[in-house]
């Protein structure tokens, strides 16, 4: 053979193998991209604690109640609500009325098929008073008979009507526009009234829900202490099956566990988390961090000063004092979160200028021989390291005011209850569900159980409007609404709006599918993640 003859066969032997190569490569990513099914997730909370009980009425393990329950309605990436347990609804035309429909078939994890009664039960359980929960407050001034039944008048709530087997009905007081915002949140998960009936709160130690997963058993320590919960598929679930066999959730997963990928998903907890090769999701919440007031008692009463201290406070060095590297602050000076529909960040408002601050307390008829009486700040329980740290810098800004403070430590709201002097306290709300009011009104209303006890802030003309919003039946009126308080509320500065949260997520290279929902970690979708290893 000629060396152009084997020149010649040679070239396409390498075309053909790079040929070969590039579909493999390309099968290999395909492959890559195709959910497998199996495996475990073990993920670390975000908290430092557990509690072994699972009643969605009353306890903080949201993400674990979104993989066990199931609600009559969910919220998309974009805040759209999709039909979940309900499998359609209708509003009547006054708005006062929402009649759903719920899916046949679907079943709790102990076999029993779902009907209207649970559904009845379970968010009448929101208002029973021996539930001991908070939620009540968002049904008693806008569901028909709820409040009857909260004072115990009533044997059931009128306004929750059981049609049929499969038709539940809700009569609302006035037209209520973010009625499904409100039933698509974790507290309104439906609970099997057969088994709560019987069982009490000992149900919620082994519950037994309508969603993708269900639980297995407690994950124990040494001591056999309860250190977290083993979920397993629900193969019988009535919407998409989850990839993952199983999922291990607990808050006592260390650093150490995720580096040597002994679990999957990990709070950003260190920098060491930038060494190694991981993923790493961001997220904005609906938190927001306040540094509230006392508007009840002098010289806090005035608007004028409250203005002062606002105008005397970096927050830039405030959010520097509170950076964690899981959930790293930045600055808000929206009372509205502006991640809501219909709201932006507010970039004119809250700006520093000591000099300025100065001037207002002078004219106020302070620093010539009238010295600013000292203020408590109230930090809230349990202590944390940021917490000093904030108190720190607002203690020196303060100072350069001639205001003098002094950190104390509240549990609830009746640790103010009593307090006849000044006072300011950091308030971390986080909403429980995404829409303006579950802000306004239990913060800024005048007939707020926490407004009345925390800031003591009372305006007529936000109390007006609020009303106004209760009955609107326009969105986008409703929301026009809300930004004429938020006006009213950079005029009174009842409360300095400080800093938002952002999450951060650290997921080991094969976790594929994670998403953070708009609600952030604790709603996350565990039945859509699979592992590609």
């Amino acid at each position: 053979m000629s060396q152009q003859q084997a020149r010649f066969l040679f070239l396409p032997a390498v075309f053909l193998t790079a040929l070969m190569s590039a579909h493999q490569a390309q099968s290999a990513t395909k492959a890559a991209d195709v959910p497998l099914r199996g495996g475990t997730l073990r993920v670390k909370a975000f908290t430092d604690h557990f509690w072994p009980r699972l009643d969605p009425a009353r306890d903080p393990q949201t993400f674990i109640m979104e993989q066990i329950y199931d609600g009559l309605v969910r919220l998309d990436q974009d805040l759209n609500v999709l039909s979940s347990l309900a499998e359609s609804w209708v509003i009547s035309e006054d708005g006062k009325k929402c009649v759903f429909y719920l899916r046949k078939g679907v079943r709790f994890h102990h076999g029993k098929e779902l009907d209207a009664d649970d559904v009845k039960f379970s968010l009448e359980r929101l208002v029973n008073k021996k539930t001991v929960g908070g939620f009540y407050q968002y049904f008693t001034s806008k569901v028909v008979g709820a409040q009857e039944y909260y004072e115990g008048k009533a044997q059931d709530i009128q306004g929750f009507r059981v049609r049929d087997k499969y038709t539940f009905e809700i009569q609302w007081l006035s037209p209520y526009v973010s009625a499904l915002y409100l039933l698509s949140m974790n507290f309104c998960k439906i609970v099997p009234r057969d088994l709560v009936v019987d069982q009490g709160n000992d149900f919620f130690f082994r519950p037994s829900g309508t969603g993708p997963f269900k639980f297995a058993y407690w994950l124990r320590g040494p001591k056999l202490d309860i250190v977290g919960v083993r979920l397993e598929r629900n193969k019988d679930y009535f919407g998409k099956k989850p990839y993952l066999e199983a999922l291990e959730f607990s808050p006592y997963y260390t650093l150490d566990h995720f580096l040597e990928k002994q679990i999957d998903i990990i709070p950003y907890i260190s920098e060491r988390l930038s060494e190694m090769d991981c993923q790493v999701l961001e997220n904005d919440t609906f938190s927001t961090s306040f540094l509230g007031m006392s508007c009840h008692i002098p010289p806090l009463d005035r608007p004028s000063v409250r203005k002062a201290i606002s105008l005397g406070i970096d927050k830039k060095e405030v959010v520097k004092a509170a950076f964690r590297f899981d959930t790293v602050p930045q600055v808000t000076n929206n009372f509205i979160p502006a991640k809501l529909r219909g709201f932006f960040p507010a970039d004119n408002e809250g700006k520093f200028d000591a000099e300025e601050a100065r001037a207002v307390l002078r004219q106020e008829g302070y620093f010539e021989g009238n010295a600013f009486p000292d203020l408590n700040i109230f930090f809230p329980q349990p202590r944390q390291d940021e917490d000093v740290k904030v108190y720190r810098v607002l203690r020196d800004e303060l100072a350069t005011l001639g205001i003098k403070v002094r950190m104390k430590y509240y549990r609830s709201w009746r640790d103010l209850r009593s307090s006849t002097e000044p006072y300011l306290v950091m308030i971390g709300w986080i909403m429980d569900y995404p829409d303006p009011e579950n802000i306004v009104l239990p913060m800024f209303s005048s007939s707020s159980m926490v407004n009345l006890n925390l800031l003591r802030y009372s305006s007529p003309r936000v109390d007006e409007l609020i009303r106004k919003t209760e009955v609107e039946r326009s969105w986008t009126a409703r929301i026009a609404l809300f930004h004429r308080i938020e006006d009213i509320l950079y005029a009174d500065i009842p409360a300095i709006p400080l800093f938002s949260r952002q999450q951060r997520l650290a997921l080991q290279p094969y976790v594929r599918g994670a998403k953070i929902p708009p609600l952030g970690f604790l709603y996350l979708d565990a039945k859509e993640i699979w592992l590609a290893e």
